[in-house]
């Protein structure tokens, strides 16, 4: 299958401090990877790099987006090409409405998505300034209807079931669902994802492909993202077998 995103030898920095030592990682189209590691790994820094955001000077290597290089693009630019990212803790945005951002995002569909809010129980939410005194789950919530009206073809998506209770976590993994797949009966998958997970329950929601561990800045090891998941629960990162047999 085409290649969707591909990272080669990516080197990073974060406030002078090299983060990212040399990662190399492939998304397919229509392909959901997770990506797990101990915190302090660089999982979340890997996905700021991808996004573009300013925080992160690349030293070396290349992003490639549908065979485009957009190492040095801006993050508006990223998002024009179809890239969207949910963060685990995005920031408060002072003075602006939750409506107005959405509108803004999706001139086409804007409304229409806020018509939907209800779905996502963010109906009474719109006229507050964006994340400004939500949730965990409403934080959550906002991310993925701000995604749904920027329809992005590659989402990244940052541990989204953390910080979520139970009721939450139904809500927000079928949500997530709905962005990665066709609605029609016996839909295929049709946006790329790679997801940060520590607990892999969104798995039971979209379920993955291909994973990855990444430990000190670097892919360690890959493969059946379940068989990883209960390596890494039953042995932790410093005993998976699977980073012993599966060397990149």
């Amino acid at each position: 299958m085409p290649e969707m995103l591909k990272i080669v030898d990516l080197h990073a920095e974060a406030g002078d401090r090299e983060i990212l030592k040399g990662v190399n990682l492939t998304v397919e189209e229509g392909q959901t990877c997770v990506l797990f590691g101990p915190n302090g790994s660089g999982k979340s820094t890997l996905m700021a790099t991808i996004m573009g955001y300013s925080t992160i000077k690349v030293t070396s290597g290349k992003i490639l987006f549908k065979g485009k290089d957009i190492t040095d693009l801006p993050v508006d630019e990223r998002a024009k090409m179809g890239i969207g990212m949910m963060m685990q803790r995005p920031p408060n945005i002072y003075g602006v409405k939750l409506g107005d951002l959405i509108k803004a995002s999706a001139p086409e569909n804007g409304d229409t998505v806020i018509e939907g809010a209800d779905k996502f129980k963010m109906e009474n939410f719109l006229d507050r300034e964006v994340n400004v005194g939500f949730s965990g789950g409403e934080i959550k919530r906002s991310e993925l209807l701000q995604l749904t009206a920027q329809k992005p073809e590659f989402i990244l998506l940052d541990e989204p079931e953390s910080g979520v209770d139970l009721e939450n976590i139904d809500l927000i993994g079928n949500k997530v669902h709905d962005l990665l797949y066709d609605t029609c009966p016996g839909s295929r998958r049709h946006v790329s994802s790679l997801v940060i997970t520590h607990t892999g329950q969104i798995m039971d929601y979209i379920g993955a492909d291909r994973g990855y561990v990444m430990k000190n800045g670097r892919i360690q090891c890959s493969g059946n993202p379940l068989e990883l998941l209960r390596e890494i629960k039953k042995n932790g990162y410093g005993e998976c077998d699977a980073c012993k047999i599966i060397k990149l």
